[in-house]
């Protein structure tokens, strides 16, 4: 996408137009952008034909926030930039410890799954899996996992039932080897599924509600 694009987003998110709507006139934009209101009003018109943006015309005032789409392009942004600066070869995801919906056992003990998971991974997992709820501060650096290789799982079908692809993305917890297990036609939620050789709730004596860190290799 066009840097000057990327540009006008990030400044309308530090105003708060990412979550929310946000009472914003090109004048007021043309001060942020270090630009004329004429040109700051052709880069509005701009933003919302790429729909970047969602425009609320009131009485007096416009209103704009950034469109999904918009959201997408900043974290884009963002992964790249973290990559520069912060990444090397891990990175560091917090969470609290919940309840799963009791379907990670049952998928993970498929002997399909199971025999790549040991040949992929290195270890045949626990017949279960660990759920953790990411913090929302590290929601952004999920977003970075999913965007890098891992260990593909791949599918495959029996019983005439269906079982999708996995990427597996190495990682430990307290040096304990493990993997965070993402559906590759995942609904990208706050929540991650981890497998591990050992049952981890009872290796690290933890239970729902503790806070644990997981080291995820990149």
């Amino acid at each position: 996408m066009d840097s000057k694009y990327t540009f006008a987003l990030r400044k309308i998110a530090l105003l708060g137009g990412m979550d929310d709507y946000v009472v914003l006139s090109s004048r007021e934009l043309g001060d942020a952008l270090e630009m004329s209101q004429q040109s700051a009003s052709k880069r509005i018109l701009e933003l919302l034909d790429e729909k970047l943006i969602t425009r609320d015309l009131g009485a007096r005032k416009q209103r704009i926030k950034l469109t999904p789409r918009g959201v997408d392009e900043l974290k884009q942004e963002y992964s790249e930039y973290r990559r520069v600066f912060e990444v090397n070869d891990q990175i560091t995801l917090h969470g609290t410890v919940v309840d799963g919906l009791g379907e990670g056992r049952y998928y993970i003990c498929q002997e399909e799954y199971m025999n790549q998971f040991e040949t992929k991974l290195g270890f045949r997992p626990f017949e279960g899996t660990l759920n953790v709820t990411v913090d929302k501060e590290d929601l952004n650096k999920l977003d970075i996992i999913r965007s890098t290789s891992g260990a593909v799982i791949e599918g495959f079908m029996t019983d005439g039932r269906t079982f999708g692809r996995v990427i597996a993305h190495r990682a430990k917890i307290k040096n304990i080897d493990c993997a965070i297990v993402i559906p590759e036609r995942s609904h990208y939620d706050s929540t991650i599924e981890i497998v591990c050789q050992y049952h981890l709730r009872r290796t690290l004596s933890i239970g729902n509600g503790n806070h644990i860190e997981i080291k995820v290799k990149i």
